[in-house]
């Protein structure tokens, strides 16, 4: 039977206070043997946005060093060296791309103050721009005025 010990005796209920710790203890149990330790360098990471850029264009870097309170390094062959500062909880700076950089994939790479370091990749394009608009007619509505209204007056008269 429930509630009895083996020598017929009645076993005591167990408080409310003891089933609540020990609740209690099962959870930060399953909670402590769930939670992976953090291993250094596992907040490291660098951003750049755009990461595809026409030269001559201005991009924005973002990065995490785990500890976000000291400036960093951040450097690359499309437009040199950066310092990024802390901003909001992130490590923040923009760079431009000179306009004569040759198109291609340039590594992003950030050095933190404890040696810990982070890469990205950014595109660099160098497509000439157009010098005008493309030749696609006379354009008379769009600057004599007069047709525009010619057509106003012709379509409320059809109505």
């Amino acid at each position: 039977m429930r509630g009895q010990r083996p020598d017929g005796g009645v076993l005591p209920a167990p408080s409310t206070i003891s089933r609540l710790l020990g609740a209690f203890a099962l959870i930060a149990a399953f909670v402590l043997a769930g939670a992976a330790p953090a291993r250094a360098g596992e907040n490291v990471f660098v951003e750049v946005t755009p990461n595809s850029v026409q030269a001559g264009e201005r991009v924005q870097i973002r990065a995490s060093c785990d500890n976000n309170n000291r400036q960093a390094q951040v450097e690359s062959d499309a437009f040199g060296r950066v310092t990024v500062r802390p901003d909001n909880g992130f490590l923040t700076g923009s760079a431009t791309v000179p306009r004569d950089k040759q198109p291609g994939d340039y590594p992003v790479n950030l050095r933190c103050p404890n040696g810990n370091t982070a890469s990205a990749m950014l595109t660099v394009l160098n497509m000439a721009q157009p010098s005008k608009g493309p030749a696609t007619g006379g354009g008379g509505t769009a600057t004599g005025g007069r047709t525009g209204t010619m057509l106003l007056i012709g379509g409320l008269a059809a109505a």
